[in-house]
């Protein structure tokens, strides 16, 4: 039926569920009556339907609920199927099909959840029941998502694929055999392609804009140079497309369908931020993200200050892995970075790096404590925004501003790094506190730590959505950089608890 692990858990479920309508309906939901029976069509006609959200019928037994409507069946089976089916339907197309924290170790979110009970209360209250259940999945862009996954699909019954092969960076101005390939990949997915000069392996102006145009829309580096990030992009197959769409439709799920009033919204898959403030969206930026390595977490805190002009305390982690060889070829390699080393965790004892044997030093114990001083070459910048979380991860200024120019901007050890901070806190106080930019700037030139309340605490929601809507509902496709799409589609397809 719901793909259960065992029988006897199934029929566990269904005598729970048969409970559960017994507590509070005095008549059947799905059969016995004509208000029962249109219930059960548009019930089945949900099931039918269930693909458009990225889920299968299969995992409902549609045809076991259409078998259990024929006549003659059990009325009693009847009904313990259909509730069953409902139940499992209506909260994963609601709340999400997967507990999104089980897929990964970098997820911690609250996840929306629905109680089973209110799912067959609001069932028999419905007056028109293919509505309540048409209502049930979230709003925003999530109907554009489902669009464009109708759209990808019928695109697989008819696209061409052609695969660029690998190679050395093709650049503006080669001649290369790949060009009359990269030409015709380029026209299969729709973009409007110039005319093949007389040199038909020349990788000329024209064709270049359109790469930059492509490399634009998928947040990669705009320079026309066809290198392994460009060509991976180019090579991604329409499944791994449908796979996406799927995902974040998931993904969406997950998430309340009301974020606050007051909040800040960064997506680590298209390394942007907004600040919504009263429904508005009043700030928006570019951030930096984690690398494959040590990705960005998805998840929710509170932000409520910040800080100027703030020590950097390097991770143990990155102390081991990084600063560890630099140590071992030279003692004070770190010094001119504005780093010092403590003997400790505990006090401020500072250490003489010539005195440690740093070959002894295992890089997953490193012992001692590394920490930047302020400054220009800070790697958290001038300003530090700190936020309750698990990982140990923040949002902060950078000394690398040059980063925000490329087009994949993922990174950092897992940290968000803002590129305006400074107008984006000015947005939060927004004339409050008698809070002035220019006050905080002399503070930070004249290299002062000062800690600042916000007037009012803003939620963060770290996410991470490769596909997105556009204000016309066109999808807009990010690489998965942390592969967590395929995790998530895996996730789904595997057999109930």
């Amino acid at each position: 039926m719901t793909r259960y692990r065992s029988l006897a858990g199934f029929l566990a479920f269904l005598i729970g569920a048969i409970g559960s309508i017994s507590s509070f309906a005095a008549e059947p939901l799905w059969v016995g009556s004509d208000p029962a029976r249109v219930r059960a069509e548009a019930l089945v006609a949900a099931l039918r339907g269930a693909s458009a959200h990225g889920l299968e019928p299969g995992w409902y037994g549609v045809s076991e609920v259409e078998k259990a409507l024929l006549p003659g069946a059990d009325p009693a089976v009847t009904e313990a199927l259909l509730t069953a089916a409902f139940v499992t339907y209506a909260s994963d197309v609601s709340t999400g099909r997967v507990r999104a924290n089980r897929i990964d170790g970098n997820i911690d979110i609250q996840q929306r959840r629905v109680e089973r009970s209110d799912l067959l209360k609001e069932a028999a209250a419905a007056s028109d029941f293919s509505a309540y259940l048409a209502s049930l999945s979230p709003k925003g862009d999530y109907p554009a998502l489902q669009k464009a996954l109708a759209t990808w699909r019928d695109k697989r019954a008819k696209a061409a694929f052609t695969l660029l092969p690998d190679g050395g960076l093709l650049k503006p101005g080669m001649s290369d055999p790949r060009v009359p390939v990269l030409r015709k990949r380029l026209a299969e997915l729709e973009l409007v392609m110039p005319e093949t000069g007389p040199a038909p392996d020349l990788y000329d102006d024209k064709l270049v804009a359109v790469v930059k145009a492509y490399q634009e829309t998928k947040g990669l580096t705009v320079d026309g140079v066809i290198g392994a990030k460009t060509t991976q992009s180019l090579n991604t197959t329409i499944d791994d497309r449908i796979e996406q769409i799927v995902a974040n439709l998931e993904r969406r799920r997950w998430l309340p369908e009301d974020l606050g009033s007051r909040y800040v919204l960064v997506n680590a898959g298209d390394y942007s931020m907004v600040f919504i403030d009263g429904g508005r969206t009043v700030f928006q930026s570019l951030v930096i993200v984690g690398t494959p390595k040590d990705p960005t977490p998805e998840i929710q805190s509170v932000m409520r200050g910040f800080q100027t002009n703030p020590y950097w305390t390097v991770p143990q982690s990155i102390s081991g892995e990084e600063y560890l060889p630099m140590l071992r070829r030279n003692p004070y390699a770190l010094q001119s970075a504005g780093f010092k080393i403590f003997e400790n965790w505990q006090d401020n004892t500072e250490l003489d790096p010539a005195s440690v044997d740093w070959n002894s030093i295992s890089p997953k114990a490193f012992p001692y404590r590394i920490r930047q001083d302020p400054g220009a070459g800070n790697a958290l910048g001038y300003i530090f925004f700190p936020f309750n979380n698990r990982y140990g991860i923040y949002m902060h200024d950078t000394a690398n501003r040059w980063l925000f120019t490329e087009g994949s901007r993922n990174f950092s050890h897992g940290c968000i790094r803002l590129q305006n901070p400074l107008d984006f806190v000015e947005k939060v106080f927004d004339g409050r506190n008698g809070f002035s930019k220019e006050r905080v700037r002399q503070v930070i030139d004249g290299g002062q730590q000062a800690h600042y309340a916000f007037p009012d605490s803003v939620v963060l929601h770290v996410t991470y959505r490769t596909v997105t809507a556009n204000t016309d509902g066109t999808p807009v496709f990010r690489d998965d950089i942390y592969g967590r799409d395929r995790r998530v589609v895996r996730e789904m397809a595997k057999p109930r608890s």
